[in-house]
């Protein structure tokens, strides 16, 4: 036991806990902790000029390191400006520990400037949230609070520390958390009745989500799709989960349209999901997705996912690595002759399906090749060309996405980040994050114009700390996404309808004239043949790059020819 300030004390189980890095926007009520910063110089502040964008740096470091990140915010105010940021965390279970000064228990009676209940604010949010009290509890608290954010289901978790509390001193021990550690297997009687399941099955079909790369699935993922000739469908994913040039691999599911949610899902008798919710979609449904007939099984670590909307023929809790092991145990056994070449012919059956899809693709590509705006699959595939090997990329490229995972062929671990909680906002500062984590691997972020204003001060943390990532701005003039949806919603109703605030024009937004006056290296791209040079520039430069691609944007026409 030593003695220490609450401040030395949080610094201290900092260190025991190996952060690199701390995410923040700092005030008032954390000069204790911003003063002591200096006399710690292994731990780097990253100084974000929006509470969002600090938030996002962290969720995807905490993702591309695999460990929580440490996040600094400013107490009331400072919290509701990440709350879009949290909202996304908690959804997708990012491993974040948040700390917010706040006044000592005089400052708050009388109702101060930016005070309010902290813990009330953020506990919606989080896993745990809690005010330190007493100095002595702050290595506690600090333990706890990463071991809670990591071990499953992981989430955020919020510490209002008083001012008061930090300068107080104490006896205190310092000493790292302790992680639980071991995987859960499936109950033995469960999996081989998922076996029997999936062995009688003539049209299977796989959804994988997060809790597949979490567990380090991804290969026993693929194998017991060509085992058992399932298409297979991603859930919106911080990570990849399954591999995209896959030819059993079908997309994401439809989040949208409850109809196109239906059609991918109507023909599976039996249907299988892992580490996925069963389903996360933008509106309501009155009735299950799959048909009555189907047979669906989840297997996922979190018993709250498992038949949480819908009932399920089997619910099993389970570690998605181990749980798909024992299915690829169990099953060879159980599959008939009959089976396995049903399975082999469903899986060529797919490969020449992506065949036929890959050669759609480059004739939609050669269509548009010069048309202006500048048609999506040209950027997508003059990205192609120019990516490094081993590049990672952060996606936002929102009605632009579907594109990007045509072209862009993503088959390894790591290679992939994205923003599942669906707050606007993630793929500038989530770059940063991953670049931060990943420092040896170029970087790549595509984002949509209306997604990269919601935080585009990340730009300024790009060009002060030097972090080397590219930005391709897909500048569609508009909330297209929007545009999108208002179409489902009024259907042939929408004729002679306006799109209200949904364009950003009037004047428009120079992306490029917009990062040269954050410091960062800008070029804005509105000809076809420009492109590759600007691309190929941007991710060769060694610097903080962003290229402002004008897009066709249109939901009513096609692309014009010059």
């Amino acid at each position: 036991m030593v003695q220490m300030s609450g401040k030395q004390a949080l610094m201290e189980q900092l260190v025991a806990e190996g952060v690199r890095y701390v995410f923040g926007n700092p005030g008032t009520t954390e000069q204790p902790f911003m003063d002591i910063l200096q006399d710690y110089p292994q731990i780097q502040y990253i100084l974000a000029l929006q509470e969002a964008t600090a938030l996002g740096m962290a969720d995807a470091y905490a993702w591309a390191s695999g460990r929580p990140a440490f996040v600094q915010l400013h107490i009331a105010p400072g919290l509701g400006n990440a709350m879009g940021m949290l909202y996304s965390a908690y959804v997708a279970g990012t491993p974040l520990v948040i700390y917010a000064g706040q006044h000592e228990p005089r400052g708050v009676i009388q109702e101060l400037i930016l005070a309010a209940d902290l813990v009330s604010m953020a506990r919606p949010l989080t896993k745990w949230s809690v005010e330190v009290q007493d100095a002595a509890d702050i290595p506690t608290v600090l333990r706890r609070a990463f071991k809670t954010a990591a071990e499953p289901p992981r989430g955020p978790v919020f510490i209002s520390i008083p001012l008061n509390v930090m300068d107080q001193t104490a006896e205190m021990a310092i000493a790292p958390a302790t992680y639980s550690r071991g995987r859960v297997r499936p109950d033995p009687q469960a999996a081989a009745e998922a076996a029997d399941l999936l062995a009688a099955a003539r049209s299977p079909a796989i959804v994988c989500g997060d809790g597949v790369a979490l567990s380090g699935a991804l290969e026993e993922a693929v194998q017991l799709a060509e085992l058992i000739g399932a298409q297979v469908y991603s859930t919106f994913s911080a990570e990849l989960v399954f591999p995209t040039d896959h030819p059993l691999h079908q997309g994401l599911v439809n989040i949208i349209r409850e109809a196109g949610l239906r059609r991918q899902l109507a023909a599976a008798d039996v249907l299988l999901t892992v580490g996925a919710p069963a389903f996360r979609v933008l509106y309501p449904m009155p009735e299950p997705p799959f048909p009555a007939q189907t047979k669906v099984i989840q297997i996922d670590a979190s018993p709250w996912e498992l038949a949480k909307n819908w009932p399920a023929t089997l619910a099993i809790v389970a570690d998605p690595r181990m749980g798909l092991r024992d299915l690829l145990e169990m099953l060879p056994s159980k599959l008939s002759e009959t089976a396995r070449r049903a399975a082999a012919a469903r899986l060529q059956a797919a490969r020449e399906q992506k065949e036929q899809a890959r050669q759609s693709l480059e004739e939609v590509a050669r269509s548009v090749w010069n048309a202006m705006p500048i048609a999506v699959p040209r950027l997508m595939k003059e990205l192609v060309d120019c990516l490094e090997p081993g590049t990672v990329v952060y996606d936002e490229a929102i009605t632009a996405g579907g594109h990007l995972s045509r072209y862009l062929k993503f088959n390894q671990p790591g290679t992939y980040f994205g923003f599942p909680g669906g707050s606007l906002g993630a793929g500038l500062p989530g770059a940063l994050g991953v670049k931060l984590a990943r420092p040896d691997s170029p970087v790549l972020a595509v984002v949509g114009d209306g997604a990269a204003l919601y935080t585009i001060q990340a730009l300024w943390t790009a060009a002060h700390y030097r972090i080397p990532v590219t930005y391709v701005i897909c500048n569609n003039q508009s909330y297209r996404i929007l545009k999108f949806n208002m179409l489902q919603y009024l259907g042939e109703a929408m004729a002679g309808r306006e799109f209200i605030g949904m364009d950003l024009v009037d004047p428009l937004l120079d992306f490029a004239q917009i990062a040269q006056a954050f410091g960062v290296r800008g070029q804005r791209v509105e000809r076809p043949q420009e492109l590759g040079d600007a691309l190929r520039s941007a991710l060769c430069s060694g610097e903080p790059s962003l290229v402002d691609v004008v897009v066709e944007g249109g939901v009513r026409r096609e692309p014009r020819s010059p």
